[in-house]
């Protein structure tokens, strides 16, 4: 399946998006716990997915979603936002986000998430610098 960078400032919410990942198939390649570590490793790893907290400290997820998206217009962001926020889900999907997820975490719907995700990835199967 595919490679996956976590990003958000919540040590908790990163371990239980890694570990339902994990379950459903997919390598996490990074973890950054703000929007600035978030952007430097998406532009190392290159991953098929990644999944942004929308509030962060030094950088929130929507700055983070446009500099990413400047990296690699192509590059699919998933949003991780809570219920009262959708004016903001409203803005991350206008700036490129491709799906969203509410906080309290629904692991099934993650799970289909990400099947859903991986399955219609529309990146070539090399990676840059020609590695796995």
């Amino acid at each position: 399946m595919g490679r996956l960078l976590v990003v958000d400032d919540a040590m908790l919410m990163r371990r239980m998006i890694h570990e339902v990942a994990v379950e459903a198939g997919w390598e996490v390649v990074g973890e950054a716990k703000n929007g600035r570590e978030g952007v430097d490793l998406f532009d190392q790893l290159r991953p098929d997915l990644v999944t942004m907290d929308v509030v962060m400290p030094e950088m929130g997820g929507l700055e983070a979603l446009r500099r990413i998206r400047g990296l690699d217009p192509a590059a699919r962001v998933v949003m991780v936002t809570a219920l009262d926020q959708k004016r903001t889900i409203e803005e991350a999907i206008r700036d490129g986000a491709i799906d969203f997820i509410v906080k309290p975490f629904d692991r099934g719907r993650i799970v289909a998430l990400l099947g859903k995700l991986d399955a219609r990835d529309p990146r070539p199967a090399a990676r840059p610098g020609g590695g796995p």
